[in-house]
């Protein structure tokens, strides 16, 4: 099949949507299927064009038998509500003569990422223009989270954009989403389940496993052997929740057998480390290659998974399926009844969102309790293993596509 992926994030990103569409590219590519990506040049989660890209030029390029063309784009240092809508149009309006183009190709399938939702109707129309199937596959309800989390805040927009975005969603032959609770919010924007495919995020169980060591990390960041890490690794923005964590790092300053690490950048980062200023259990790490994922994962004795209580369900946290997939209990804020809540039943420890007290409390407990994470660890491995397992997701997303193409 030809297939003609177009989204804002893509690989080299080590990170979120990126990495997942790199990894999907690359997988059906290998697979035989000719693919094709429009998107822009890498810049998250560090919020800056990366080393060998501009942000202001067109280039295509080739990675690993996939054709990649780069649209340019404006990244804000600093973004905001207003800036990221500047920012997403930038993106949507640079790309719009370079995804109508490939209409010429003939694609079987065009698939849209969203976010960001506004590149839906250019996709939609290069599909209606070469007779392909239009798929919109959702890693964030990033409308709704938009309102949630307050980056927009008018009422009156919000029903305008509502309203715009529920006459689209009727426009595309198939949309996907990455858990069952996601799902169900599409049954409410009107999609039947006819059009739904569910696609989770995946992790490849055979790169990112338990280790019979400790992780090198320990020895190279000075932590003692005695030492429990929690460790957070991904992106530092606003729907992460990431306050928490420090206030929770502040309530137990005091207990020298816990290190918090933090790898990551994001909006957020600057915040977060003025935030913690005169915390000495919190070691800061930037974002490491994709070669020391693994060694990265297993520093962990125990993985913090935080999150705004209005973002639940909105989004799944994509750095979840390597958490699981190391052999490590999570700790994660958020309400009963949730997706996040759900998976970790025997794999984690779950506490509302935005209550510090009782995180610290949980954490503590954990790092006093071995054979209580051993045991969650062993089942979030065989969670990962069963339902998250890169192969195995991906060639049921594949017999989706052959079913759906021409």
């Amino acid at each position: 099949m030809r297939i003609l992926i177009y989204g804002i994030n893509y690989a080299p990103e080590l990170t979120g949507i990126g990495k997942y569409t790199g990894e999907m590219a690359e997988w059906l590519s290998d697979r035989g299927h000719d693919v094709r990506i429009v998107t822009a040049p890498p810049y998250y989660p560090e919020w800056k064009v990366g080393a060998g890209y501009a942000g202001w030029r067109y280039h295509k390029e080739r990675i690993s038998d996939v054709t990649v063309w780069r649209c340019p784009l404006w990244v804000p240092a600093k973004p905001t509500g207003l800036k990221r809508l500047l920012h997403l149009a930038s993106f949507t309006a640079s790309s719009l003569p370079v995804i109508l183009r490939q209409a010429a190709w003939h694609p079987d399938i065009v698939m849209v990422i969203e976010p960001p939702f506004s590149c839906a109707p250019q996709a939609w129309l290069t599909a209606k223009l070469c007779g392909a199937k239009a798929w919109l596959h959702i890693q964030d309800f990033e409308v709704d989270a938009a309102f949630e989390l307050e980056i927009l805040r008018q009422t009156a927009l919000k029903r305008w954009i509502n309203a715009v975005e529920r006459w689209w969603l009727r426009r595309f032959d198939q949309i996907s989403t990455i858990s069952p609770r996601m799902m169900e919010r599409l049954d409410k924007k009107g999609v039947t389940r006819e059009r739904q495919v569910f696609l989770p995020n995946w992790v490849n169980t055979n790169e990112i496993y338990p280790l019979d060591h400790a992780s090198a990390f320990r020895k190279d960041i000075g932590i003692p052997q005695h030492g429990v890490v929690a460790l957070y690794s991904g992106n530092m923005g606003q729907k992460q929740g990431l306050d928490i964590v420090i206030k929770a790092a502040r309530c137990l300053e005091n207990d020298k057998n816990i290190w918090f690490v933090l790898c990551g950048q994001g909006a957020a980062y600057r915040h977060l480390r003025a935030m913690a200023g005169g915390l000495g259990n919190i070691i800061w790490l930037p974002l490491q290659p994709v070669e020391r994922l693994n060694e990265l994962l297993n520093l962990a004795d125990i993985h913090l998974l935080p999150q705004r209580a209005n973002a639940a369900d909105l989004v799944m946290p994509s750095k979840l399926t390597g958490m699981l997939a190391s052999g490590r209990p999570v700790l994660a804020t958020a309400h009963k009844g949730t997706q996040v809540a759900e998976i970790l039943k025997e794999a984690g420890v779950v506490v509302p969102p935005g209550d510090s007290e009782k995180f610290a409390v949980a954490l503590k407990g954990l790092a006093q309790d071995p054979m209580t994470r051993n045991k969650m660890g062993k089942a979030a491995r065989r969670y990962a293993v069963e339902f998250f397992e890169r192969n195995v997701v991906l060639s049921q997303f594949e017999k989706e596509l052959l079913s759906k193409g021409p």
